[in-house]
């Protein structure tokens, strides 16, 4: 069975989160319209850390959708997509139903890299999909053991130092340098607090593949153990992938300005599934997106003009440093304390208020 609606929103990233607060404030096109997603919560990963270091209440860092979509007068389809077809737009989901919109709107995310593994003694934990990430983190905390983070970008550093006084013991490896992008003062600061953790730090230790109880680099063991979190960039879904829609070379949706996909304009993409040029696979700009994306939805369904997302030149990075602190950075400027804690808490709460989040009661 295949139930046709004018535009389906695909995916509860941050840039569909923009368009549900938009719509909610009077906004909202005409047109039958649904949300596709499996978990009823979109979660922040701004306030992950914050969670995992026990700042946070679960609560605080998840968005219910179901009130969000009544909110924006949009139908919330709790459903897991499998399969697209692009040439009719066409959502195949878990089970034996089917989607089809006149339009679609892609922000699903992305997925965390796999690693070659042969046999099962180390448990291998993507740090997304968030749910699934923190149930099993929270199991494990009822038996701490040693603990190794694949990925030495922002993500990884403030996993690592969020984890590592809860864990016997914590290795962070890095493909390369740690931060790498990020200026040298920034990956300065954030060394000497994984030091002061007791972070053991691996870098340019591209961890290929893992066997028995070891991760291998050019087949040799650099750390052994039973427990290993992956945080080490992104991947296109493989549904996605496969749709028919034109992808870069990494497979990611390549979209234009306006946010249309280069091969089905009918189709729109943002955030992490998307790819365009001079636009990192980073939270702050899909969040950036939001806006474009829903006029841009409104526009096609009112048949105007549509308008261009132009991505920032430089994006603030506001690294938790697992005590209530953060590290900063800023074209070229770093710094670092309690004082730009505070402003990162802030932040991240003033996204949550705008969205709907239930606060600490």
């Amino acid at each position: 069975m295949t139930t046709d609606f004018d535009l389906i929103l695909t995916g509860a990233g941050h840039a569909h989160l923009g368009v549900l607060r938009l719509w909610a404030g009077g906004r909202r096109p005409q047109g039958r319209v649904a949300l596709v997603s499996p978990d009823p919560y979109a979660w922040y990963s701004g306030m992950l850390p914050g969670l995992l270091a026990g700042r946070y209440a679960l609560e605080e860092c998840r968005i219910p959708l179901q009130p969000r979509c009544v909110a924006a007068g949009i139908d919330w389809v709790p459903a897991q997509v499998i399969a697209m077809d692009a040439e009719t737009r066409t959502l195949r989901l878990a089970g034996s139903a089917s989607l089809r919109g006149r339009w679609l709107s892609l922000n699903p995310g992305a997925r965390l890299p796999a690693l070659e593994q042969t046999g099962v003694a180390v448990e291998v934990l993507p740090v997304k999909p968030f749910a699934d990430f923190i149930a099993r983190w929270q199991q494990w905390q009822r038996r701490p053991a040693p603990l190794a983070i694949l990925g030495g970008g922002a993500a990884g550093v403030e996993l690592a130092l969020a984890m590592a006084r809860q864990v016997p013991a914590l290795s962070l490896f890095c493909a390369t340098h740690l931060l790498a992008g990020h200026p040298p003062a920034l990956r300065g600061r954030a060394l000497r607090h994984l030091q002061a953790a007791g972070v053991q730090i691996h870098e340019n230790c591209p961890v290929e593949r893992i066997r028995g109880d070891a991760l291998e680099v050019a087949g040799r063991p650099v750390w052994r153990g039973a427990r290993l979190v992956l945080a080490s960039g992104v991947s296109p879904l493989p549904w996605l992938a496969a749709s028919g829609l034109s992808v870069d070379a990494r497979g990611f949706v390549a979209v234009s300005a306006t946010l249309q996909s280069l091969s089905h304009p009918q189709i729109l993409a943002a955030g992490d599934c998307a790819s365009l040029p001079g636009t990192p696979h980073s939270g702050v700009y899909a969040v950036r997106q939001g806006p474009v994306l829903a006029a841009n939805l409104a526009h096609v369904l009112g048949g105007e003009a549509l308008d261009s997302y132009r991505p920032q030149a430089r994006a603030l990075a506001l690294l938790a440093d697992g005590r209530g602190g953060a590290l900063l950075s800023w074209a070229g400027l770093t710094a670092e304390g309690v004082l730009c804690g505070r402003w990162k808490d802030f932040l991240d709460r003033r996204f949550m208020r705008l969205h709907g989040a239930a606060g600490r009661t």
